[in-house]
C-alpha cells in the first residue's frame, strides 16, 4: 500500500476549508472512524484531512487522484477513496467540497501497469520465439526422423485437400491431367534429368488442370504442376528446370519441414486463438503449401540443386532464369502469382545466378523433341 504523506496541521492563503463536522476517516487499519478537519490546497490540489490525534497529524490526497464509491449502503452524504491506498475511506457530508474532485467518476488506472506490461511484452516475445525460432528448429530435426511411408501419407493427404479446396466446397476435386503422350513426356524428361525412378522414393508427378502459373513439392515426393504453369513456359527446358527446382526441394526434405513448421504454428496459435484444431487448420495448411515460400536457404539449396541437374543433363540453367524474367515481366517481382517464387532472394536476383550458372559457349540442347513438347502442352486436353 502506498501511505498518503504526513500533514502538518496548518493552513495558509491558498486553502480552502470546509465542513468536516459530522465526516469521518478510515484509515484502513482501524475500523474506528477518526473525525477530520478538510482543506483544499488549491495551490498544490491536494485535499488536506486533519486528523484529531495530534496537531501535527494528517494525510494528503491529491485531488486528481480520488474517487467516489457509488456502494454507500444507504448512508448519507459520499464516500470517497485514493487511488493510492486501497483501504482508507473518507465518508464525506459537506458536498461543496465535491466541485473540486474533478475525476470521481474516472476508473482508476490498474495497479502495477508496468508489471502487466512487462508480462504482455514477454508473453508476445515468448510466442514470436516459439513461432519464430524453435518451431522450425524443432521441425528441421523432427523431418529427418519421419520415415518415409509417413511423408507419403501427408504428402497423399495433402494433395486430396489441396483438389478439394482449389474446386471450391460441396464440388468433385480439382481434375488431374491424364494425357498419356503428355504423361509420357514428363516421365521422358524425368529420366532425362536423371531423377530417381521406379522405387518406393520415385518422384510422383502430377499436373492438375488449374490456370494458376504455379508449381510446387509436397511431403512424400508429390510434385504437382499446374496447367498454367505449362501454358507460360515458352519451352521444354523452362519445364525442365522449374521441374528441377522442386525435386531440389524434395531431395532436401524442404516441404517436409514447412509442413512440420506450420503445423507447429497452427498449434501454438490454436492455444491462443481457438479454431485452428478442424477445417480451419486444414485449409490454413492447405494455402501455406500451395503458396510455400522456403527460407532463404531452402530456396538457394533448390535452385543449385537444379543448376547442377540441367548442366549434368546438357540443359541450360539459364531456362529457370528465362522463365522468372518472363514471369517478372508480366506480373512483377514480388506479387501477383509470382510471389510463389519470391521469398529470399527475389526473382531480379534468381535470374541474374541462374544465367550465371549457365557456362557461356556452351551448345546446350533441349531435353524433349518438338513431338514431345507439344504432347506435354496438350496434357490436360
Amino acid at each position: 500500500m502506498t501511505m498518503p504523506p504526513d500533514l502538518p496541521q496548518r493552513h495558509s492563503s491558498t486553502d480552502i476549508l470546509f465542513d468536516g463536522r459530522r465526516s469521518a476517516y478510515f484509515d484502513g487499519d482501524s475500523p474506528v472512524p477518526q473525525d477530520v478537519t478538510l482543506a483544499v490546497d488549491t495551490q498544490a490540489q491536494m485535499l488536506e484531512i486533519g486528523l484529531p490525534a495530534s496537531a501535527e497529524s494528517g494525510v494528503r490526497w491529491p485531488l486528481d487522484e480520488i474517487r467516489r464509491l457509488d456502494d454507500t449502503a444507504g448512508k448519507e452524504g459520499v464516500i470517497l477513496r485514493w487511488t493510492g491506498d486501497p483501504l482508507a475511506r473518507l465518508h464525506l457530508f459537506d458536498v461543496s467540497l465535491l466541485p473540486h474532485l474533478r475525476r470521481l467518476k474516472r476508473r482508476a488506472p490498474p495497479k502495477g501497469r508496468g508489471r502487466l506490461a512487462a508480462w504482455a511484452i514477454g508473453a508476445v516475445a515468448a510466442v514470436a520465439l516459439q513461432v519464430g525460432v524453435l518451431v522450425p528448429m524443432l521441425a528441421d530435426s523432427l523431418a529427418t526422423y519421419v520415415p518415409p511411408a509417413g511423408e507419403r501419407a501427408l504428402g497423399e493427404a495433402t494433395f486430396k485437400q489441396i483438389r478439394q479446396a482449389l474446386a471450391g466446397s460441396g464440388l468433385p476435386p480439382l481434375p488431374i491431367c491424364e494425357g498419356e503422350e503428355g504423361l509420357a513426356a514428363f516421365e521422358r524428361m524425368l529420366v532425362a534429368l536423371d531423377v530417381e525412378r521406379d522405387t518406393d522414393a520415385a518422384i510422383k508427378l502430377f499436373v492438375l488442370d488449374h490456370e494458376m502459373v504455379n508449381a510446387f513439392a509436397l511431403p512424400g515426393g508429390y510434385v504437382v504442376f499446374f496447367r498454367g504453369m505449362i501454358d507460360a513456359a515458352q519451352s521444354p527446358n523452362e519445364i525442365a528446370a522449374v521441374l528441377a527446382h522442386e525435386v531440389g526441394h524434395v531431395e532436401n526434405r524442404d516441404p517436409t519441414r514447412h509442413a512440420l513448421r506450420s503445423a507447429g504454428s497452427i498449434g501454438i496459435l490454436g492455444l491462443l486463438f481457438g479454431d485452428f484444431a478442424g477445417g480451419a487448420a486444414v485449409l490454413f495448411l492447405t494455402e501455406k503449401l500451395i503458396s510455400a515460400n522456403y527460407a532463404q536457404a531452402a530456396e538457394k539449396g533448390a535452385d543449385e540443386f537444379a543448376y547442377e541437374v540441367l548442366e549434368n543433363a546438357n540443359v541450360s540453367p539459364a531456362a529457370l532464369g528465362d522463365m522468372f524474367e518472363r514471369l517478372r515481366d508480366k506480373y512483377g517481382d514480388t506479387e501477383g502469382i509470382v510471389s510463389h517464387f519470391v521469398s529470399h532472394p527475389t526473382l531480379t536476383s534468381r535470374i541474374d545466378f541462374s544465367r550465371g550458372a549457365a557456362i557461356k559457349g556452351k551448345p546446350y540442347a533441349d531435353v524433349l523433341s518438338d513431338g514431345e513438347w507439344a504432347a506435354m502442352q496438350q496434357v490436360c486436353d
